[in-house]
């Protein structure tokens, strides 16, 4: 489960219009750790973890770096299989690789799971949050982890690069989640960052975001079974957390992808919904299953903490988005999508506009279709030859 949810399951791979072939090699996946970590709130976390994996080598000079920033519900499998028996390769495949837009024949990609990474019963995920014991208790930290914010996930990486004699990026490119985080590594070391390539994100989660985010979340705060976190141990709030994922499924999409994907099919073609309440509708069906299996491999608490680091994300943390943008000197390729309903091109614009304001060179190349957010994802080889003519400049 390593895709964003909804691609997995619903098995919609195969509408992607891009390359289909596995970065050349298998893909180990490795641990950082760190004895402590004290927060952007103040806060220390003993014994941090996260995994991290790379593709391509190295140079000499430790300057061919490209970080990959992954999304809400992702991890750091960008690219290639950690076996050949894998069902799928990363998320973002059919762009990195030999010969491919983040050309591995010239770049070392790395990517790194966050903190509070959703996908906490997956075992090819290794982060620190709410479901990590706490060195001091002995017991899980629930909701007495710290807040974390994009920064807290950029530092981290920064300590990761840094333990590899890794002091210069080429670019940080990530989409969704991953964009946030290109900006604010871009705003908070910009003599670090060359080049940055946020894909469907923008520079600030604005209030209609902050909202939804709190939408996002509200099914597992009412599931009778999170107790306010404490729930370790115990009967989990499977349902809330799987009622939270079909919100974000949803809202991943958009209007065009639903109507051409179910139009107005019945899940059960002997089954009308005119005739009763329990019949339902194909899309209905579909998206309880998708939501159901990935909270199978997710934590509830994990997903409080990033819709909140969600929430809490404005680049720079000061007092407005222009004067936290002041810092950013990296050449700057945005690609929105058109009918992202999540992370609208209209926050893009704005990052543009100030950016543009700032003296600071920037392109803007849309995503066409009617898939919506994770048209960031899947059609992102719509988008390969300028990402990899922005990486050449």
């Amino acid at each position: 489960m390593l895709r964003i949810f909804a691609i997995a399951v619903l098995g919609l791979a195969a509408a992607w219009a891009g390359p289909t072939w596995a970065y050349d090699g298998i893909v180990e996946k490795k641990t950082f750790s760190m004895a402590t970590y004290t927060t952007q709130g103040g806060r220390t976390i003993k014994d941090v973890k996260v995994g991290w994996e790379s593709y391509g080598k190295l140079n000499d000079a430790r300057d061919n770096v490209i970080l990959v920033t992954h999304f809400f519900s992702g991890n750091s499998h960008a690219a290639g299989r950690y076996a050949a028996t894998d069902a799928a390769p990363g998320y973002w495949d059919g762009i990195i690789g030999a010969g491919k837009p983040i050309d591995t024949d010239r770049f070392f990609v790395i990517s790194s799971d966050t903190l509070v990474n959703l996908s906490t019963k997956d075992p090819r995920t290794i982060t620190t949050g709410p479901a990590s014991i706490d060195p001091d208790t002995g017991k899980p930290y629930g909701m007495r982890f710290p807040v974390v914010t994009m920064r807290d996930f950029v530092e981290v990486q920064k300590a990761l690069l840094e333990s590899l004699g890794i002091r210069k990026l080429h670019a940080v490119v990530g989409a969704s989640m991953g964009a946030l985080q290109a900006f604010e590594w871009a705003a908070a070391h910009p003599a670090m960052v060359e080049r940055i390539v946020p894909v469907i994100g923008g520079a600030e989660a604005d209030a209609f975001l902050v909202g939804w985010l709190d939408i996002w979340a509200s099914p597992i705060r009412l599931d009778p079974n999170w107790k306010g976190g404490d729930f370790y141990g115990g009967a989990e709030p499977v349902e809330g957390l799987a009622l939270a994922l079909k919100i974000v499924t949803l809202h991943a999409r958009a209007a065009g992808w639903a109507d051409r994907t179910f139009g107005r099919k019945w899940a059960d073609p002997a089954k009308n919904p005119a005739d009763a309440m329990g019949n339902r509708f194909a899309i209905e069906d579909t998206l309880d299953k998708a939501a159901t299996a990935r909270a199978k491999t997710s934590d509830a608490n994990h997903f409080l903490y990033l819709a909140k680091a969600n929430q809490l994300f404005s680049a720079g943390h000061a007092a407005s988005l222009e004067e936290g943008l002041k810092p950013v000197k990296a050449r700057t390729l945005l690609i929105p999508a058109s009918s992202d309903l999540v992370l609208p091109p209209y926050l893009a614009a704005r990052a543009a506009t100030i950016l543009k304001a700032n003296g600071t060179p920037v392109e803007t190349v849309t995503i066409e279709g009617d898939g919506g957010h994770l048209d960031g994802v899947l059609a992102i080889a719509k988008a390969g030859d300028a990402i990899k003519a922005f990486l050449a400049r």
